[in-house]
């Protein structure tokens, strides 16, 4: 067994407000928390792991080139490996969720996606 506090959870910000804490990051299963401040859109993207994109407080809206659904707390979106998706938040309050992948994915998807970001103490 591992435990992680969340308080000493490796954390970054892809971009200023959008912050991502690693409570689980596996090989077989990594696990993020986020939080999405208001307005902000990640940008559109894809990976080979699948995605369970769980909503905490706030709301959320996820787009894929089919759809388009608003989530609220403890709604879910599953994304299969490979499918383009983008979240964005919408609202005038910052959003939190937890993103789950399987199989885990690297903790630094968004800095060696853009090129950097800044790290959190």
């Amino acid at each position: 067994m591992r435990i992680v506090r969340f308080s000493a959870a490796e954390r970054y910000e892809p971009e200023p407000g959008w912050t991502r804490s690693s409570l689980c990051n596996e090989p077989d299963l990594s696990v993020e928390h986020f939080i999405k401040p208001p307005g902000h859109a990640s940008p559109r993207h894809e990976h080979p792991q699948a995605q369970l994109l769980v909503v905490l407080d706030g709301s959320l809206i996820v787009e894929t080139d089919e759809e388009q659904t608003e989530l609220q707390p403890g709604d879910a979106a599953y994304f299969p490996g490979g499918e383009p998706h983008r979240v964005r938040n919408d609202g005038d309050t910052g959003a939190t969720g937890l993103d789950i992948f399987g199989p885990g994915r690297s903790f630094d998807f968004w800095r060696r996606r853009e090129g950097g970001a800044r790290k959190e103490a």
